[in-house]
């Protein structure tokens, strides 16, 4: 079996003239649609209209083309079944070899700021995939091509044996069937949010492979990173990565949880991760104040962690970096004295992060979190309050200062793994009690590691208190000031503790567990 005839037609052009004009050296005759026959046509790449073929008019703006017995017998016959012989012989038909094919550009088309819905629909392409389809299926005959960078190998394995393997048209099928899967999971991704229904009865995602990991959590583990289609400038999967090695497993999920806390805030913010969890955070008047600040909250802990800041590094706070030994250092972007610090560092990692949507301009997203034999859906945990958004529920109200501090430390202790109990001090950390089994334990934990800076420091709660004990421990320690959900059927003992020793206490009505 030979290749003698290729059905191409494509929306993204790269590399279709060199392609077809090789195959057509190698003696294959090439069939074309519309714009992809124009310009073939126009490059002396001698071709075959489509109409030719069918012996019908391209009709309704090109809607209709492909859609024909004359296409899709020449693609669906088995080659070696007796009975498709006769038929395909008695009705004059011809078998097609190869299909090359790309889909209309719908994802580009959504992205496009304000995209009318109108021309979404008009990208949604119809006979691409049904060829593609009909041809991935046939791949014991048919080779099937959606992506040109296998065009290049593809000349090769014909210039060779005047075919492709049964090898190479299996993996060529199963790239089709997974572009044809995602290019349905992003036309019913949109449709559903179109109709107002981001949560319906089969959930189908789809993703892009950024690149192969060496491995995940554990070296015995595998692993690679995926982009969302149309993932916003400001995620993880968007950054421009300007030095060091290639990130890890473990420094991809640290990375995104330190971006994820610094957008919590509009003013200038650092923030230091270690395993997911922030083990510094601080804002000030600038970069190198906030740093200052996330570094002494627990300049232990910032051994070998991620930091990420919400404004671009500059020379001096590039400086204070290098003294310290850090995987990441993620930023909106650095200063070229900045970088000529930092890239002295042959392997830290230094990634550049669009324009962050910072504050209460988040979006919410829905979130997929894998478990065994499924998964579970929900929206991010965007939600933020302000000084009108609490009650004070304490006989004492707290000081504009201490307000300043809880409004602070409730921005952070949302992005503790619970348990979760943050001390907060001068617009820092001071201490972090995270992922305990109980709240009194969270809270010890974060008394300990604040040692003498927990005098005068506020507590925030992630939950309710479940009883007044962790109230007693913050009067032992010196806090003055608690914020925490409430609603717990024991919140009157955790006020009356706070009344006794003169602590103020606000609710905020909302509870911030993270998992």
């Amino acid at each position: 079996m030979s290749i003698k005839r290729a059905l191409v037609s494509v929306s993204d052009k790269t590399g279709i003239v060199e392609f077809c004009r090789e195959l057509s050296k190698l003696g294959v005759e090439i069939i074309s649609t519309g714009g992809t026959k124009n310009l073939l046509a126009k490059e002396g790449v001698p071709v075959i209209g489509i109409s030719d073929v069918t012996g019908f008019p391209e009709i309704l703006d090109g809607r209709v083309k492909t859609l024909h017995p004359a296409v899709h017998s020449g693609l669906l016959a088995v080659r070696d079944s007796e009975e498709h012989q006769a038929q395909m012989k008695e009705l004059g038909l011809d078998y097609i070899d190869m299909v090359v094919v790309n889909l209309y550009p719908f994802q580009e088309t959504i992205a496009k700021l304000n995209v009318e819905y109108e021309d979404a629909i008009e990208n949604i392409d119809i006979g691409g995939p049904t060829m593609l389809r009909s041809a991935a299926k046939n791949h014991a005959f048919v080779s099937v091509v959606v992506d040109s960078s296998d065009y290049d190998g593809l000349l090769e394995e014909i210039r060779a044996q005047g075919d492709t393997t049964l090898e190479t048209r299996k993996r060529l099928a199963a790239k089709v069937f997974r572009h044809t899967a995602s290019y349905d999971a992003l036309i019913s991704d949109y449709l559903s949010n179109v109709t107002g229904d981001p949560l319906p009865e089969r959930f189908t995602v789809t993703y892009e492979k950024i690149q192969d990991l060496r491995y995940g959590e554990n070296p015995h583990q595998k692993a690679a990173f995926y982009r969302k289609p149309l993932a916003a400038a400001d995620t993880l999967t968007s950054a421009e990565q300007l030095h060091g090695k290639e990130l890890s497993y473990n420094n991809i999920n640290d990375a995104n949880a330190a971006l994820q806390i610094v957008k919590e805030f509009e003013e200038p913010a650092v923030v230091a991760v270690k395993h997911m969890n922030p083990c510094g955070v601080g804002i000030g008047r600038s970069v190198l104040e906030a740093f200052q600040k996330a570094h002494a909250a627990d300049p232990t802990s910032i051994f070998g962690g991620i930091v990420a800041a919400n404004r671009i590094i500059d020379e001096d706070t590039a400086l204070l970096l290098k003294e310290i030994f850090l995987e990441i250092i993620l930023a909106p972007g650095f200063t070229k004295e900045a970088l000529e610090v930092l890239t002295k560092k042959k392997n830290i990692r230094l990634l550049k992060v669009g324009e962050l949507q910072s504050g209460q301009n988040r979006k919410s997203q829905f979130v997929v979190t894998s478990i065994d034999g499924g998964m579970v859906v929900q929206e991010s945990d965007v939600h933020s309050v302000d000084a009108a958004d609490l009650k004070v529920v304490t006989d004492r109200q707290p000081t504009e200062e201490e307000l300043k501090q809880l409004l602070f430390g409730w921005k952070v202790v949302k992005h503790v793994k619970s348990n979760a109990i943050l001390l907060a001090k001068d617009s820092m950390t001071v201490g972090v009690g995270a992922g305990q089994m109980n709240r009194v334990g969270a809270a010890k934990i974060a008394i300990e590691q604040a040692g003498e800076k927990a005098k005068g420091s506020v507590l925030a709660s992630d939950a309710f208190f479940p009883m007044g004990d962790t109230v007693e421990e913050a009067a032992k320690a010196g806090i003055t000031a608690i914020i925490q959900p409430g609603g717990s059927v024991k919140d009157e003992e955790s006020i009356k503790a706070a009344n006794e020793h003169g602590i103020a206490m606000v609710f905020t009505g909302v509870r911030h567990f993270k998992h």
